[in-house]
């Protein structure tokens, strides 16, 4: 596995340990429109998606909201100045071991990018959060900002493979803890898609999209890679 060049990580379930906060948030906002939808129901919809989309599409599959945009603007209105309390107040740390993964993946010539589904700025504050940054712990971020089309889509994998001249799909990795992490790695072509057990999704649920691993956590990578 040692041609793999470059990781494009998840943020939050996969490389961020958050407890789901920024779905409960999002299920908090909806259930705000008069709606008492489960966790379940908002992490099978909307785990991994530009946050607005995952409204939509979490009302569209169990809602008869009608209009549904309206519902979707007011509960996306209220949903980054909730998760921003939230995070405000919220401890938030990297999983266990993640920053020596990190170093080790850069040590063996591997590029380490996060990409995300959230605004830049509330990547940038869980960035601040975990006193991560850029040109140190990862080399990029990409986030729902960066781009015109949102995860499955794979332009964000595609945006990071030209940040570092890779033109090789085979030589990316992409590592997820949701369905859509999954497929925008297929989509992107990448060498490895790789679901995590961490965060939003089951290990059935990873399974509907055929990754090529499924781990318990992102820190158990090494042994696939066979690094040194």
């Amino acid at each position: 596995m040692t041609n793999i060049k470059l990781a494009v990580f998840d943020m939050a379930g996969t490389t961020v340990d958050e407890d789901n906060m920024v779905y409960k948030t999002v299920q908090k906002v909806i259930n705000q429109e008069g709606f008492d939808l489960s966790l379940a129901q908002v992490l099978a919809q909307g785990a991994g998606k530009e946050k607005y989309q995952a409204i939509m599409d979490i009302l569209t599959a169990y809602t008869q909201a009608n209009p549904v945009e309206e519902i979707a603007d007011r509960a996306f209105g209220r949903f980054k100045p909730t998760l921003e309390a939230v995070y405000n107040e919220a401890e938030i740390k990297g999983f266990d071991g993640i920053e020596a993964l990190f170093a080790q993946l850069k040590a063996n010539g591997i590029k380490v990018v996060l990409n995300t589904g959230y605004d830049l700025k509330t990547a940038t504050k869980l960035l601040q959060k975990l006193n991560w940054k850029i040109g140190e712990q990862v080399d990029a971020l990409i986030t729902a900002d960066d781009v015109t089309q949102g995860r499955p889509h794979p332009e964000m994998i595609q945006k990071a493979m030209q940040l570092f001249g890779i033109v090789d799909p085979r030589q990316v990795l992409k590592a997820g803890d949701s369905e859509i992490d999954i497929l925008e790695g297929k989509n992107a072509r990448c060498g490895l898609t790789i679901g995590v057990l961490s965060g939003a999704q089951t290990k059935a649920q990873l399974q509907t999209v055929q990754p090529d691993y499924i781990l318990e956590r992102l820190t158990d990578l090494p042994a696939i890679l066979q690094l040194g």
